[in-house]
């Protein structure tokens, strides 16, 4: 198999429609149905749908108080919108957070799942959101785990980053399976 890797020169928003083209492609030429697209306001996630309306796909959003108590950043404009599309919206706790999270900003330490996440993000942020959103799709029942999906994340916001992903439920996180990327950032 000889597939084509597009790095972007930096990481960011502007990469949104480049990443989603790619996406797109590479769904039709592995006739891979399930997209999986990050998305915290639901405008990368509204554009995604735009795009692959042949495609399943799952819009993962922050959890509500992400960023702060009570607060839900997946606004209600772009939840209708993804609705209408026929996307599915998960909004759950991040896979590699978590409790982990609260004793880190409690106790000053890490735990093991966010050790996981700094180590992925070596690869760049859009990468470890990839894989966060598998697993996260994978325990909430919206995909198998004996199927490939295409993952898309981002640094910040937007998307930058695609990967061909055979997921796994966080219980079994080392059969998760990143098969191969299709775009990321160079730097990031």
């Amino acid at each position: 198999m000889k597939y084509q890797v597009v790095y972007f020169e930096k990481a960011g928003p502007e990469n949104t429609d480049e990443t989603l083209k790619l996406v797109q492609e590479w769904a039709d030429m592995l006739n891979i149905q399930t997209v999986l697209v990050a998305s915290a306001s639901g405008q990368t996630g509204v554009k995604a749908l735009e795009r692959l309306k042949h495609h399943d796909v799952v819009i993962v959003t922050h959890s509500t108080g992400f960023r702060h108590d009570n607060e839900q950043e997946l606004t209600l404009e772009n939840r209708n919108r993804i609705e209408e599309l026929g996307g599915k919206i998960l909004t759950c706790q991040h896979a590699l957070a978590g409790i982990s999270r609260a004793i880190r900003f409690k106790f000053k330490t890490y735990e093991i799942d966010e050790i996981v996440a700094n180590t992925l993000r070596t690869l760049g942020q859009g990468l470890k959101v990839t894989v966060e959103l598998c697993l996260m799709a994978a325990d909430s029942g919206l995909i198998r785990t004996d199927e490939d999906v295409i993952s898309v994340g981002g640094t910040g916001q937007g998307a930058d980053t695609a990967a061909v992903i055979r997921p796994a439920n966080v219980s079994r996180f080392f059969d998760l399976q990143v098969r191969g990327v299709l775009c990321k950032p160079w730097e990031f």
